[in-house]
């Protein structure tokens, strides 16, 4: 199948150049880009799929670098809002408890449907919640998911090990022992992993927390990540309770426990990363270890500011990310660069990133990060993983650079068009590859079951 993108006003490609195109064309064969600039043509006889793209801007897909898909079926719970990251997670732990393998699916699909929909061609998830005596096929339910609703997939198998009664967070009927975690890691890895380019699934090893697992645990989960070629993936420097809690329990901050147990590296990337000192920074950026920064969690949550221009000044790898839409509440891609943008600014005012840095994070940075150079670009050879957007809308009238339109304008997040390896998977805001209504009704189902068996429990 061929597609043709013709008369795009602007075609931002984040190519090595840093080229913007004005009024020029894409052409995509199969799964990738073959063409970018002017006149393009097909032989008509190939029956080729022609995109007139005149009044929009043509982008490498969003990607998002972290995320628990799960989560969407537990937003907005009165319980709790308004609470800091550990009286917030010890109060959920309670409701995911319950969680089952058609939980899984739905958040999962909520979350494709939403990220595709605001221009995400390539996402992650950090599925670490396995209650004990339930199904543990968590990963295998989300990787379907997303081949069926037609999303470039990164699972990670995380993991908690560390439960309450071993000085963890977590209770411990929401924890595993590390044999059990370590079997299925690579009986995932061995199933699903593909190395090659344009593969539509990979796997990462991903413990959750320094708080939620033990030392041995994520030093093993190197050890077989590495032997297995896949990357590792946790949380950290998240919050002041976090550094509190690892000087507490091992005399080290964060960062430092990472290079005790061998995390730091370009296979490595990390959630958050707020709380850094200049060396640490540093070291991130020397070592190629990633950064996945996320801005609407980090508010809600009142965690604090990612210093995301010094790591982009210190040439650390830096993408963007929803996170989990308990904490968020959305899977709202375009709009997490937006404040991405603005919380920026808020720290380093006059001297924060551009629009066109940030949305550089959110392409090509984000392919980077997941260890992705086939993708994030708009290039010959590259992914087909392409959006459009279209600037026609009155919310863009007035605005003089398309780049502070993408990032700072518009009254909705809904992109014209989402491409995924070669296939229109999102048309006019709508996605054509699954029923969205379907899925919100099956969906808010399941999640006020969850909900409402966890609150007849507490009322005995």
């Amino acid at each position: 199948m061929s597609i043709l993108i013709k008369n795009a006003s602007y075609i931002i490609s984040f190519n090595d150049r840093d080229e913007i195109l004005e009024n020029a064309d894409l052409l995509i064969e199969g799964n990738r880009i073959t063409a970018v600039g002017r006149d393009l043509s097909l032989n008509p006889m190939d029956n080729p799929q022609i995109i007139d793209a005149q009044g929009m801007a043509v982008l490498p897909g969003l990607v998002n670098t972290h995320h628990h898909l799960y989560q969407t079926l537990f937003r907005g719970l009165p319980e709790v809002q308004g609470m800091p990251l550990f009286y917030w997670l010890v109060n959920l732990y309670e409701f995911w408890r319950h969680i089952i393998p058609d939980a899984v699916y739905y958040g999962a699909m909520v979350g494709f449907s939403e990220l595709l929909r605001t221009g995400c061609t390539l996402t992650t998830d950090h599925h670490y919640v396995f209650p004990r005596g339930k199904a543990s096929n968590f990963i295998d339910t989300q990787i379907n998911a997303a081949q069926e609703i037609g999303i470039r997939f990164h699972a990670t198998r995380g993991s908690m090990s560390l439960g309450k009664s071993e000085g963890g967070l977590p209770p411990d009927e929401v924890v595993q022992d590390a044999e059990t975690i370590l079997k299925d890691s690579q009986r995932l890895i061995e199933r699903y992993h593909d190395p090659a380019d344009y593969s539509m699934t990979r796997l990462a090893l991903a413990p959750c927390s320094p708080f939620s697992v033990s030392l041995d645990l994520m030093r093993q989960s190197q050890l077989l990540a590495r032997e297995k070629g896949v990357m590792l993936h946790t949380h950290l420097a998240e919050t002041l309770d976090e550094e509190k809690f690892c000087l507490e329990r091992y005399g080290r901050r964060p960062v430092e426990l990472m290079e005790d147990v061998g995390w730091i590296g370009p296979d490595v990337w990390f959630a958050h990363a707020i709380h850094l000192s200049e060396r640490e920074i540093n070291l991130l950026a020397q070592s190629g270890s990633g950064v996945a920064h996320c801005p609407s969690s980090n508010m809600k949550l009142g965690s604090g500011i990612c210093p995301t221009s010094d790591l982009v000044r210190a040439g650390a790898k830096l993408g963007i990310a929803v996170d989990g839409s308990a904490s968020n509440d959305g899977s709202n891609m375009w709009e997490e660069v937006r404040r991405a943008y603005l919380l920026n600014h808020l720290r380093y005012k006059d001297e924060g990133l551009s629009a066109y840095e940030t949305l550089k994070c959110a392409t090509r940075g984000g392919a980077d990060v997941l260890g992705r150079p086939d993708t994030g670009r708009l290039e010959a050879g590259k992914a087909a993983d392409i959006i459009l957007i279209d600037l026609k809308d009155v919310a863009y009238a007035g605005s003089h650079d398309p780049l502070v339109s993408i990032v700072c304008c518009g009254n909705h997040s809904f992109v014209d068009t989402t491409i995924v390896n070669g296939k229109v998977v999102v048309r006019k805001g709508q996605l054509l590859t699954q029923d969205a209504e379907e899925i919100r009704k099956k969906a808010h189902q399941v999640a006020c079951e969850i909900v409402q068996k966890e609150r007849s429990l507490k009322s005995f």
